[in-house]
């Protein structure tokens, strides 16, 4: 089986350029290598391509067969390279990701469509889930997520910046008053997001102190969507990133809980499995996240 590239390049070379010296020149190798090469390529094939005289080559029978099939060969290879090279120039292919569901349809999906808008040839599969779908085994291009890093095999590009904020509604705090410690959450009713009855929240203080509490959720759910309607119809306190209930925050809907106590950081990111060779349908996409997730930003830094 002959899968020496070099040595069929070497090959149709010599033949073009009728000589193997000329053949080194156009090469820009040495003429020992250039005639190793052919050695190596009439060895593998067990026959002469070439005659040769100290005057003039020519084609044997056998050579001018296989010379034929190297030039098809090669014109096809050269035109798989023109080919990824365009696609590399025109953003095409297919893309899957994933989003937060509450963060996926209301920010994420807008931006995807505009973004499919812009480059036609992209067909775009997003999928919605508050589950860490393993990018992987899921088959994903990319993630957008809200937390840290836990994969260190993953590439992690932030996106925008990002907070959680505990909350609850006017009704909620005026019926069962508002904690004055991390600590009263314990009695609280707490809304969770996620699949477990129980979360350890953790949050700094405003000496710079570590605080951590274990609530229970009386309300759980996978959905992060739900839990911020529980928290807007009164049904107790969520902690939830800024993206999700900003808006509500800023009209009244909802109120700061302990402002005095920071949550834990969680950045919006993008991962995706490798740096390397990134196909340019999803790096535009990440770029273009990140040009439009920083635009809409508008709720000041994590201290607000």
């Amino acid at each position: 089986m002959i899968d020496n590239l070099p040595a069929l390049v070497a090959f149709e070379r010599i033949v073009r350029s009728g000589s193997l010296s000329a053949a080194a020149r156009e090469l820009d190798l040495s003429l020992a290598v250039v005639s190793k090469r052919l050695a190596q390529l009439e060895s593998d094939l067990g026959v002469r391509l070439l005659q040769r005289t100290t005057r003039r080559q020519t084609l044997t029978e056998e050579g001018a067969l296989f010379h034929a099939s190297v030039l098809r060969v090669l014109a096809e290879l050269q035109a798989a390279e023109e080919q990824i090279s365009q696609r590399r120039q025109h953003i095409s292919g297919s893309l899957r990701l994933s989003a937060p569901v509450d963060l996926g349809r209301r920010w994420i999906a807008p931006i995807v469509g505009d973004f499919q808008r812009l480059h036609p040839q992209v067909n775009i599969q997003l999928e919605l889930s508050d589950l860490l779908i393993d990018l992987l085994d899921g088959g994903l291009d990319l993630a957008v997520r809200v937390g840290s890093l836990a994969d260190s095999s993953l590439i992690a590009r932030p996106l925008a910046d990002n907070y959680r904020v505990l909350c609850a509604a006017p009704s909620y705090l005026r019926e069962q008053g508002a904690p004055a410690h991390p600590s009263e959450l314990a009695a609280h009713r707490c809304l969770l997001n996620g699949d477990q009855p129980r979360s350890d929240w953790r949050f700094q203080g405003p000496e710079g102190e570590s605080i951590g509490v274990r609530v229970k959720g009386v309300l759980v759910s996978n959905d992060g969507g739900a839990v911020s309607a529980w928290a807007l119809a009164g049904m107790g306190i969520a902690l939830k990133s800024i993206w999700d209930v900003g808006d509500d925050l800023a009209a009244g809907r909802l109120l700061p809980v302990l402002p005095a106590y920071r949550a834990a950081a969680a950045p919006l990111q993008a991962l995706y499995p490798h740096a390397n060779h990134l196909a340019p349908r999803v790096r535009a996409l990440v770029d273009y996240l990140r040009q439009r997730l920083g635009e809409a930003w508008r709720w000041g830094g994590a201290e607000a």
